[in-house]
């Protein structure tokens, strides 16, 4: 009865060990970015179409089923070819998803952006399953993945996930999976879209300055055209702002846009301390001031905004 009772121990240590000792399955993956598009700073959001290939011996894996892409919105169902490699169990799938993406704005339009797509099993954990990246054979297309900008560095890596949750499981305050991450460097090819979206800001400033051109003793010239390019700006703000998502940055955007309305307020400013000269009768004064402040202005406003988008470029 004892020998039967230490067998009997000895099998359950002995599988337990076993069960212990057994290693997760791996993963071989890989994937072809074909495109980047329908970039939505407000919406927060852009698609990406990509190929999406796993090489694996366990039979229980189907990742036609099985795939989730947790930072996605929404996911078109996939194209699947389904073949063997090697006497493994090969799946190729083409993909098409629209993902959520935080868009750091505080350099637009001199901003990069960090896109990452995660790939996850959503019934194997990582005690049972584990991605290895196919390094050699993850590309993307050079001539079509993305208009407007330049994919500066792309790489494919594995990583963990940790859900802080058992999802209902007493004994587990959390599940760790292993994830398969597609991450992207883009930069803009932004000099035409800041001629684009700051051209009427600019404008709106040197409607402004042409108050320096009249008598300091002409009251609408002087008044009214700084008022009318204020006006001009804050409304160009506003379009631009209607593009981007909110944020609590202060943004190359909100600086221009500062700069504009206080050299403004300096033109205003100016008119009014040669006006006060020239109703005083220091007339020879008040063309003085206005020469070296309208000097001061337009130095100070066009240094502050090469300044500032050299930073933003930088």
């Amino acid at each position: 009865m004892i020998r039967k009772v230490i067998f009997i121990a000895s099998l359950v240590l002995f599988f337990g060990v076993i069960r212990l000792s057994a290693q997760p399955d791996t993963v071989k993956a890989g994937s072809y970015v074909i495109s980047v598009h329908d970039i939505n700073f407000h919406e927060k959001e852009y698609t990406v179409r990509f190929w999406l290939w796993f090489l694996y011996s366990n039979p229980d894996f189907d990742f036609a089923t099985q795939l989730d892409i947790p930072n996605a919105k929404t996911i078109d169902p996939p194209e699947i070819i389904y073949d063997s490699l090697n006497g493994k169990a090969w799946v190729i799938m083409k993909m098409k998803c629209t993902m959520k993406q935080n868009w750091d704005v505080r350099d637009f339009p001199f901003d990069e952006q960090r896109l990452k797509v995660q790939i996850e099993n959503t019934l194997f954990d990582k005690s049972s399953l584990v991605f290895k990246p196919d390094v050699n054979g993850s590309n993307f297309d050079k001539k079509e993945a993305i208009d407007g900008w330049t994919i500066t560095g792309f790489k494919v890596v594995t990583g963990d996930n940790d859900y802080e949750t058992g999802f209902g499981d007493q004994e587990s305050d959390y599940q760790l999976f292993s994830a398969l991450k597609i991450e992207m460097n883009i930069e803009r090819e932004a000099w035409g879209l800041f001629a684009k979206i700051f051209i009427g800001m600019y404008i709106a400033f040197l409607i402004a300055i042409i108050s320096f051109t009249p008598k300091p003793s002409e009251l609408e010239p002087r008044f009214g055209l700084p008022v009318g390019g204020l006006f001009a700006a804050v409304g160009n703000k506003y379009i631009i702002d209607s593009l981007l998502p909110e944020s609590s940055d202060f943004t190359l955007v909100d600086t221009l846009h500062a700069l504009t309305y206080l050299a403004i307020f300096g033109c205003l400013l100016v008119s009014a301390i040669a006006l006060k000269y020239n109703d005083m009768g220091k007339v020879d004064a008040s063309f003085k001031v206005n020469a070296i402040g309208g000097r001061l202005v337009i130095g100070i406003y066009v240094l502050a905004n090469i300044l500032f988008v050299t930073l933003a470029i930088i």
